[in-house]
């Protein structure tokens, strides 16, 4: 009885899978921790508070017209503008530093004012004094305007920087993707060199021959990219169990787009590297594939 056994010619195409979708876990990460620094930096921008000190000469009327007006303008954060008073002010002073605080019969030293945010879109373009300078030469009524100015700054200044490191890693990372994707890839379809090659001398065309391992390629690289969306999911669930507060600055739009942009990547690169490593034995001599 002949034990024998019949050379595998069928490629391992689970262990491609498998290893295409670890690869787009990988850059799913970078990229889930990109957007997550990002929305960060937006969100501690945008915590940067303004204050504007009004004269006490302003009337109601001007307040309330200086009010509305800070509404409407562009550069504001919705929901963020708020009017405190100097009697309110003057109270939360003494919750923060005790009843003793202005205990003395002396006048209230405080001014009313107006507090807001700047959307952070603006701070993409503008500095925050560029947007808050023209406020004080347009207002008669404003005495005064601060702002956190070495934490906006710190904030500004740091940005370039962290976008260029974070552009290298990325392209570092997706040159690596492409790279083990490739390989993975080529070491599937190495059981089936010698089919290739024989399709070829019995006259079938490159294309005939190609076609069914590139839509194959295709179809494992889009269940690698839903395999690889569900395996991030699960990490991120329980990142966001753990720190509940991440829900604050996830920006659930841009993780949805990761994960389309991580499916075209598993089909795309698994597809591209099957047509060249098929052609690659295609131009391949007989005796070179032993």
């Amino acid at each position: 009885m002949d034990f024998a056994k019949k050379p595998n010619t069928k490629p391992n195409y689970l262990y491609s899978i498998l290893g295409v979708m670890l690869v787009l876990v990988m850059l799913g990460v970078f990229g889930i921790l990109m957007i997550q620094a990002n929305e960060m930096v937006k969100y501690m921008k945008e915590k940067v508070e303004i204050v504007i000190e009004l004269k006490d000469g302003a009337s109601e009327d001007e307040k309330d017209r200086f009010l509305n007006r800070m509404k409407s303008r562009a550069f504001v954060k919705q929901g963020s503008i708020r009017f405190i008073d100097k009697e309110d002010g003057a109270e939360i002073l003494k919750e923060e530093f005790g009843e003793e605080f202005m205990s003395l019969d002396m006048p209230n030293p405080l001014f009313d004012v107006i507090t807001f945010n700047i959307n952070s879109d603006y701070l993409k373009r503008h500095s925050i004094e560029s947007l808050t300078k023209p406020l004080k030469e347009e207002q008669p009524i404003i005495r005064d305007l601060y702002y956190q100015e070495n934490i906006a700054t710190m904030i500004s200044q740091n940005l370039k920087g962290i976008g260029y490191v974070v552009l290298l890693i990325g392209l570092f990372l997706l040159m690596v993707a492409i790279f083990l994707i490739h390989n993975t890839i080529r070491l599937a379809l190495y059981a089936n060199r010698f089919l290739i090659k024989n399709m070829e001398l019995v006259g079938a065309s490159w294309e005939f021959i190609s076609q069914p391992y590139i839509k194959k390629s295709a179809f494992h690289g889009f269940i690698s990219g839903i395999l690889a969306i569900v395996v991030l999911g699960i990490i991120w669930y329980l990142i966001e169990s753990d720190l509940p507060e991440l829900r604050e600055v996830t920006n659930y739009q841009l993780m949805g787009l990761l994960s389309l942009i991580l499916i075209f990547l598993g089909i795309g690169i698994s597809a591209g590297s099957t047509f060249y490593v098929v052609n690659k034995y295609l131009r391949m001599r007989v005796d070179e594939m032993y």
